[in-house]
């Protein structure tokens, strides 16, 4: 039995053990949009809320039943088919971030799909739970045929040597973790710049802050749009509620949070379908405004 063989049939197994995703899909004109799982992550709550303001924070966490202890958010990576490509944002945390996470090829195989069906992967940043995924147990790319396309800032950022000491001691691993996978496919990745059509349909848009080169992408098919936010817009909670506050989250904390102002300006007011990576019940809904600030609204809700 060859290596593909073998993987393909490891996450069949996988597979048949009673996994559940959390699946949602909606119609983009005549492309299916979908969203896999590929699981949880499990995060001290400090990670997001120290630099808040303590006293205004408790009321959002207990209006939404949170600690601020502790949170376990969703992964849900998009996947977009238009009958040519079949186009996966991410891929997810892999093996080797947490045991809550790295189910993406389980969640493919309940869809019917394996990594070889996968045309094209695109990324919207290079954190672990974004693209730790890429390489299979033996170091190679998991997604075998699939083109690989990333923004050309968050490339160099990764890639330039001098990531790993000046990211902080807590992030440290982040870099390294990342340029190992991206050495994997230095030689055929495609770079792109914001507002570029990176494929018919789908065009980059820059949504820095999280990371320095963050990249969200714009879906159309025919009168149908919908945004990929990755992680621009990381939770459904103080994010939506007070988009202008500082997250713990984000590496530059001021740039994500002009960032997130002008992506809810934008989602409301061309009233578009997002897809966030780590918004619940599978991460595709839409945004409401409120006179506290905005509610996402669950895809069926």
């Amino acid at each position: 039995m060859d290596r593909r063989s073998f993987l393909m049939r490891s996450g069949m197994a996988a597979g048949c053990l009673g996994l559940s995703p959390v699946i949602a899909q909606a119609q983009v004109g005549q492309a299916t949009l979908t969203t896999v799982s590929d699981g949880s992550l499990t995060l001290p709550g400090s990670f997001i809320f120290e630099p808040m303001p303590q006293d205004a924070l408790q009321p959002i966490l207990a209006k939404y039943g949170l600690s601020d202890a502790q949170l376990t958010p969703e992964c849900n990576l998009a996947l977009y088919r238009d009958g040519e490509r079949t186009v996966l944002f991410d891929v997810g945390s892999g093996p080797d971030f947490m045991p809550t996470a790295g189910m993406v090829t389980d969640s493919l195989d309940a869809l019917g799909l394996t990594p070889e069906d996968i045309t094209h992967v695109l990324f919207t940043h290079a954190h672990p739970d974004h693209i730790w995924g890429l390489l299979d147990d033996f170091d190679e790319p998991l997604f075998a045929d699939a083109t690989y396309m990333m923004g050309r800032a968050e490339w160099d950022y990764w890639w330039n040597p001098e990531t790993v000491d000046t990211i902080g001691e807590a992030r440290a691993a982040f870099a390294v973790g990342a340029k190992r996978r991206m050495e994997v496919i230095e030689d055929s990745v495609e770079l792109f710049d914001d507002g570029q059509e990176v494929l018919p349909g789908i065009a980059a848009v820059a949504t820095h802050g999280h990371t320095p080169g963050h990249m969200s992408f714009e879906l159309r098919n025919g009168s149908d749009a919908a945004l990929i936010l990755g992680d621009a817009i990381g939770n459904h909670h103080v994010a939506f509620h007070k988009p202008d506050w500082i997250s713990g989250s984000d590496q530059d904390g001021g740039m994500a949070a002009k960032t997130r102002a002008m992506l809810f300006d934008r989602i409301t007011s061309e009233r578009m379908q997002i897809v966030g990576f780590h918004l619940p019940q599978g991460g595709m809904g839409r945004v409401d405004r409120t006179s506290e600030g905005y509610v996402f609204v669950p895809e069926g809700a």
